[in-house]
């Protein structure tokens, strides 16, 4: 639904519409990117929706997620699940949700912030470009072994 990103940590992100995935590091351009387990954040339409039924006027990149998804629950994947992103790129899931920053952006503007239950962090493991409207296919469940 949206590729996102931000020259600052703690902003919301922009809707570029695409970008580039790398190995190691995380969406190219984006803030967050970095050798660490939180390269690219994923966040739900279907959780932005969940705002927006609430009145807040919000969309994709409001919450500071890169990848913004559409029919998957990605809250339930288990750490480990592997993720085809786009036509080359495999994500590994290393996290769900976060610790919310009391005076992010995101939530000084909105009144609440759903990445730290809604949203998921991937560890790119091969990169590749990702665009809006490519599929996002889960790979291999996790084990959720807490790695």
């Amino acid at each position: 639904m949206a590729v996102c990103t931000s020259s600052e940590k703690g902003t919301r992100k922009k809707n570029v519409g695409s970008g580039m995935l790398v190995a190691g590091h995380g969406l190219e351009g984006d803030a967050h990117a970095g050798p660490w387990h939180r390269q690219v954040s994923l966040l739900a339409m279907e959780s932005i929706e969940k705002m927006r039924r609430r009145g807040l006027d919000v969309r994709p990149g409001d919450f500071a997620e890169n990848i913004t998804t559409e029919g998957i629950d990605l809250a339930s994947l288990p750490v480990g699940t592997l993720l085809a992103i786009g036509p080359q790129a495999v994500g590994e899931v290393t996290q769900i949700g976060k610790e919310c920053h009391s005076a992010c952006e995101i939530r000084r503007l909105t009144g609440d912030c759903i990445m730290p239950r809604e949203g998921i962090f991937v560890r790119i493991l091969s990169g590749g470009p990702v665009k809006v409207g490519d599929r996002i296919e889960v790979l291999k469940p996790g084990s959720n072994c807490g790695r």
